[in-house]
């Protein structure tokens, strides 16, 4: 099962091509506000308003076998800890062997932004690179996912 961390989520067209390509059912969970896919292996789940719902309802249903899209730190350590995989929209893995690294330099960067109200921004912007690096890494995480299970 993938789940996918839907509000504000810049990849779902590529999640449902990479499903539909590999036959794998997901959940796509938001607070409101998306239009349910028409494609049977697409589920949208919706959950109450509020900080963290869809997070919590993920982390409630994730766990080994499983591959969540997400760009949500917390989120992503949490289904971690379950024995999911985690792929960021850029492409990146999120690991048991990185996500403390990842998880300290978060924080370290919400630090700052808090100590100079000048610091502020969110990065680059999601580029053509990172929407191909996204597919091919969440390629790779569903099949490994696969093979696990």
């Amino acid at each position: 099962m993938i789940f996918v961390d839907a509000d504000a989520c810049p990849v779902k067209a590529e999640v449902e091509r990479v499903a539909t390509r590999l036959g794998e059912p997901v959940k796509m969970v938001c607070n409101g506000g998306l239009r349910p896919s028409q494609n049977p292996l697409i589920e949208t789940v919706f959950v109450d308003q509020g900080a963290d719902v869809a997070d919590m309802w993920i982390a409630d249903h994730a766990g080994a076998g499983d591959v969540v899209v997400t760009s949500d730190i917390p989120l992503a350590a949490r289904v971690i800890e379950s024995g999911a995989r985690v792929v960021k929209h850029n492409g990146e893995d999120l690991t048991a062997r990185n996500i403390g690294q990842v998880l300290a330099t978060r924080d370290l960067m919400t630090d700052l932004r808090a100590a100079d109200p000048f610091r502020q921004g969110g990065g680059p912007a999601f580029s053509k690179a990172d929407r191909s690096r996204f597919l091919d890494a969440l390629d790779r995480a569903v099949r490994a996912a696969k093979g696990a299970g």
